[in-house]
């Protein structure tokens, strides 16, 4: 009666530890096809084509347009704001023709006129010296210093980016936690069929002893 139960103790903590390796590779899985398809997809798309080079200044310049910003003072508390649009316009290494520098591909999309997106203030007026500062900071620090830029020749080329959303090191993420996930689930179901696989022979040498 004793070793019955302890035997059925022991199959019991195998099917969870079956379970728990399933579980963990359906999720690598689900997790592989879910960044494939809503996130490392796009980001793929955004760097192919693209590659880095060499940026000067040419022109820093304020538009006369101003553009809206949605700024929040509270839970609920949410209001709308306008800053000029800044320009700064580059020469890159790789061509002659001046290209709109921007901070990254998220500003590029949220603005694609301007070069800064300044943080949403209330007032109108510190989003404007919020511009103001950063002007300068292009004129007068910067100047006529080159910097590295990253462009992408097939969906912008008149655009280059101060910096990458994606990068390698977030891409590697992507693919290596859910690889990983996916490859100890398949490890704990081995060894669990293993150690069951021992089990039985081990019980029929026991038998075949006793015989």
């Amino acid at each position: 009666m004793a070793r019955s139960r302890a035997a059925y103790e022991y199959t019991e903590a195998e099917d969870k530890s079956m379970r728990l390796g399933f579980l963990l590779i359906a999720a690598g899985l689900l997790s592989l096809l879910g960044l494939g398809c809503c996130w490392l997809r796009p980001a793929l798309q955004e760097r192919g084509g693209g590659g880095s080079a060499n940026c000067t200044v040419l022109a820093v310049r304020q538009l006369g347009e101003r553009f809206a910003c949605t700024f929040s003072c509270g839970a609920a508390c949410r209001g709308t704001a306008r800053y000029p649009c800044l320009q700064v316009l580059v020469r890159t290494s790789r061509s002659s023709a001046p290209a709109l520098l921007h901070e990254d591909e998220r500003q590029l999309r949220s603005n694609p006129k301007c070069s800064y997106i300044p943080p949403c203030a209330r007032d109108d007026q510190e989003n404007s010296e919020n511009v103001t500062y950063k002007q300068k900071y292009w004129k007068e620090k910067v100047g006529s210093q080159p910097f590295t830029c990253y462009f992408n020749q097939h969906l912008r080329p008149d655009d280059v980016m101060l910096k990458r959303t994606h990068d390698e090191t977030v891409l590697l993420h992507c693919f290596l936690w859910p690889v990983v996930t996916f490859l100890v689930g398949v490890l704990i179901v081995v060894l669990t069929i293993c150690a069951k696989s021992l089990a039985i022979r081990a019980e029929a040498i026991k038998k075949k002893k006793h015989l």
